[in-house]
């Protein structure tokens, strides 16, 4: 809670806050968090996978090829995508448990002012239209976070999802690019199952299984946005020689 600040009309009636601009804030996110609801958008624009989270898995959309740098974000903070992962859309906004438990209505700290920007609350102490309607927002996406979550818990009980040893192929001479720590769904394993398991993931787990093994067409988004990046001089050569230097070409997301 230390970045978040939880909206309270005693404190805050008379305090302003300052819109998103652009997505500079999720420079250093090399994966974003999706939901089920979204899965139609987002395949037209991303590789999918898993992370390992606590005991479990939470499906993401790949931005990274160094595991540090979100290559989907332009040098002026411009989203490099037609569709924009509902998980950062509400910023500066967010839902987060505050001290004593409970779900709240978060800013991040260094977008409330006293005058600046937009009011939290209008004269009559309700939110402002802005504030409300990013409330909305963020509370439809933590009802379709939780069943993404089920369905999630789901595959992995059905042991259909692995390890995913992915390999980027680069330009021709150099080395392909490992990333380690990632997962995604062992189709084998699904076709496999039995009539009754099968019949358990119908629905939403099933979705997202076939979501994400669809999604791997569009791993050259990432190699893509990478040449984006150094023909537009956002990327020091430096940077690029490291990444697919033929000296150590395995690179490990750590996401713990």
């Amino acid at each position: 809670m230390s970045d978040w600040v939880a909206v309270s009309r005693s404190q805050h009636a008379d305090k302003h806050f300052l819109p998103r601009d652009g997505y500079t804030f999720a420079l250093d996110r090399p994966v974003i968090g999706i939901l089920i609801a979204e899965l139609a958008k987002l395949l037209p624009h991303y590789a999918l996978g898993f992370i390992e989270q606590g005991d479990g898995f939470l499906p993401v959309a790949l931005c990274s090829l160094d595991g540090k740098t979100n290559l989907y974000i332009a040098e002026n903070g411009k989203w490099l995508g037609n569709y924009v992962p509902a998980a950062i859309r509400g910023y500066p906004f967010t839902l987060a448990n505050t001290d004593d438990g409970q779900i709240a209505l978060c800013v991040n700290a260094e977008h409330l002012t006293s005058g600046q920007g937009e009011p939290l609350f209008t004269e009559d102490g309700e939110l402002g239209q802005t504030a409300a309607q990013t409330l909305d927002f963020l509370e439809q996406c933590e009802k379709n976070r939780e069943l993404t979550a089920v369905c999630t818990a789901k595959l992995a009980e059905a042991g259909v999802i692995e390890p995913w040893p992915l390999t980027i192929q680069h330009e021709e001479g150099q080395e392909p690019l490992k990333l380690n720590g990632l997962f995604r769904v062992n189709e084998q394993a699904v076709n496999s199952l039995t009539a009754d398991a099968l019949h358990a993931l119908r629905g939403g787990p099933l979705s997202l299984a076939y979501a994400q093994l669809f999604s791997m067409s569009q791993l050259h988004q990432l190699s893509d946005r990478l040449k984006f990046h150094a023909e537009q001089g956002h990327l020091p050569q430096q940077s690029l020689e490291e990444l697919f230097g033929n000296d150590d070409d395995d690179l490990t997301f750590d996401f713990n």
